[in-house]
């Protein structure tokens, strides 16, 4: 199988040629991006705040683009990086709708900035290398949406990441909604509804009869949904039954989707990641209970480091011919390039 650039995909991870490496995580709060060289610390990380859009095609590679590269060549200027010769790309929805990427990111970086090994890994799978390494186990990676993944180092398992409509169970979105939900209960005199949750939703959208109106068209209505989610915590945190229950079911939720991708064998580690961690006591507290009953033969550890800590492993791992993680024509694929 081919690129748009001439490259060839295959399972067998070799070194890029070259030592400089970009690393860039995209997901559903914006892209950041680093470069660095294996043995030496990576640049500082630029942002852009806007998440990479998604359309008919699925992730829009020109979108991605647009961003990513300006934002490499300034940091390869900075850092005094002659070239980038090899980038590790995790991109949020990579495994569902990351077709068009595939096809057409690698032959863009090689004809723009010279790059000819390109990665091209879930955010999920740069989540897990983040957090846990090369080593069996799970990862949950929470924040606007959620993804489980897990390896025992021969395959990766996936769990949930199919979006706010679809499932995200327990992610961001999915407590935001929630939230709303109850306000609207609450508005209407349903059962099910909070009156604290009803306060906070008006405060933060205005009138709840307009907040269809604010909601549905909106192309970023997941993060939207998610920015809802720490007035859930703050009204779970000060008592509202219906803001605790919301929170343990996403709890739940969570630690039903590590189950079901942790390795059966030996003592895996479960390591959660992502902003939603941010939620704090109200979220974390119910979580670690969950987890402990779901996974009761794992063992609990902190993330070493987020997804792009993780695309930095990767890239410095490939550049130097140490990747020893498993392929995936969906979660991670590795293309070398030839310039045009």
């Amino acid at each position: 199988m081919t690129d748009g650039g001439g490259g060839s995909r295959g399972t067998e991870f070799a070194a890029g040629s070259g030592a400089g490496f970009l690393a860039v995580d995209s997901g559903g709060s914006g892209l950041r991006a680093v470069v660095g060289v294996p043995g030496r610390e990576p640049s500082a990380p630029r942002a852009s705040p806007e998440p990479v859009r998604t359309g008919s095609r699925g992730i829009d590679p020109g979108h991605l683009l647009e961003q990513l590269l300006p934002m490499a060549r300034a940091l390869a200027d900075s850092y005094g990086l002659e070239q980038v010769t090899t980038a590790v790309v995790g991109a949020a929805g990579l495994a569902s709708l990351g077709d068009a990427l595939r096809a057409e990111l690698p032959g863009a970086l090689a004809r723009e900035l010279g790059v000819r090994t390109v990665a091209l890994a879930a955010d999920a799978v740069t989540a897990y290398v983040g957090a846990l390494g090369p080593r069996p186990g799970a990862v949950v990676a929470a924040g606007t949406g959620l993804i489980a993944i897990g390896t025992d180092l021969t395959g990766w398992r996936r769990a949930d990441g199919w979006g706010h409509l679809l499932g995200d169970c327990g992610s961001g979105a999915w407590i935001g909604r929630a939230g709303l939900e109850a306000a609207l209960r609450a508005f209407d005199g349903r059962d099910g509804g909070s009156a604290v949750l009803r306060a906070r939703a008006e405060e933060r959208f205005g009138a709840l009869p307009g907040l269809p109106g604010q909601l549905y068209p909106r192309a970023d209505r997941a993060a939207v949904l998610a920015s809802f989610a720490p007035h859930v915590a703050a009204c779970a945190g000060a008592g509202d039954p219906v803001a605790v229950a919301i929170l343990r079911a996403a709890a739940r939720h969570m630690a039903e989707s590590a189950a079901a991708v942790c390795p059966t064998a030996g003592e895996p580690r479960v390591a959660l990641t992502g902003g939603l961690l941010k939620l704090g006591e109200p979220l974390l507290v119910p979580l670690a209970e969950e987890l402990a009953r779901s996974l009761p033969r794992a063992r609990q550890v902190p993330a070493e480091g987020d997804p792009l800590h993780g695309a930095v492993r990767v890239a410095s791992d490939l550049v130097t011919g140490r990747l020893t993680l498993p392929g995936d024509d969906q979660l991670l694929s590795v293309v070398h390039t030839k310039r045009d």
